[in-house]
């Protein structure tokens, strides 16, 4: 086994770990953990918190991605092209305003939980996907594309079998930047309700607890690395399997 499979499994089962039997861990967050105070969160379940983060996260980032690739596709055709410039406004929004104020403007609309949560996610995750999703489209072999029209491919088909599979590499760097954004954007949802890890590092936060604080960013922070990690390797995959070249280990 290679130094990085030894290292992503002693990642993985270190997260397991924590979030599954987080008391294994009491030795290590003790010391940062107020006099006589509690070592571990035991108020919710780790499991049932990171469970509903990583929900959260992922089908904020499918939506995401399903509205920035066909706001991409349609812009990226003849018949669109003057709506760049409105597409690029609409999913710069998430970017404009820091996802708290989007969570204040959604409460009073959606209440708390989840919701507001989504919203923001929503939002923080488009511009990423959308700017490499025009990328990966616009900058397509020439000689690849008048070989497509040569053999008879209407526009339809030179889409789904051509330009989305040779700018499916590019478009899936734009998604691990939008995941692992929303991965640590998460957190705040918990101060509208939302389940989320944050709770664990807003209760270390409010009582003085760096102990809380350190257990729910570890956690979080495990999450990123090993997703940004899973999805560079998918990245690598499918451009070395579109260029011929052989697969990585």
């Amino acid at each position: 086994m290679s130094g990085g499979l030894l290292r992503r499994a002693a990642l993985t089962a270190l997260l397991i770990a924590l979030v599954v039997r987080p008391g294994w861990f009491t030795w290590a967050f003790a010391p940062f953990a107020p006099a006589g105070g509690p070592v571990i969160y035991e108020r919710t379940s780790l499991l049932s918190l990171s469970l509903n983060h990583l929900g959260l996260v992922m089908l904020a980032s499918a939506t995401a991605t399903l509205v920035a690739v066909t706001l991409a596709i349609g812009v990226t055709r003849p018949a669109g092209a003057a709506f760049l410039p409105l597409s690029r406004t609409i999913t710069n929004i998430g970017q404009t305003f820091p996802p708290v104020a989007v969570l204040a403007l959604a409460v009073p609309a959606l209440g708390f939980g989840a919701g507001p949560t989504l919203v923001a996610l929503f939002l923080y995750g488009l511009l990423p996907i959308f700017e490499n999703a025009i990328t990966g489209l616009t900058t397509l072999p020439p000689a690849t594309m008048e070989a497509a029209r040569g053999i008879g491919l209407n526009g339809r088909q030179r889409l789904t079998r051509v330009e989305l599979p040779l700018a499916l590499p590019v478009i899936l760097t734009g998604i691990r930047l939008s995941v692992v954004i929303a991965l640590g954007t998460a957190t705040i949802g918990s101060t509208v309700a939302a389940k989320t890890l944050g709770e664990v590092i807003i209760a270390g936060l409010l009582t003085n607890n760096t102990a809380y604080v350190l257990q729910g960013g570890l956690i979080v922070g495990l999450f990123a690395v090993l997703i940004y990690d899973a999805m560079i390797r998918l990245e690598t995959f499918l451009t070395r399997r579109m260029t011929g070249g052989p697969s990585g280990r």
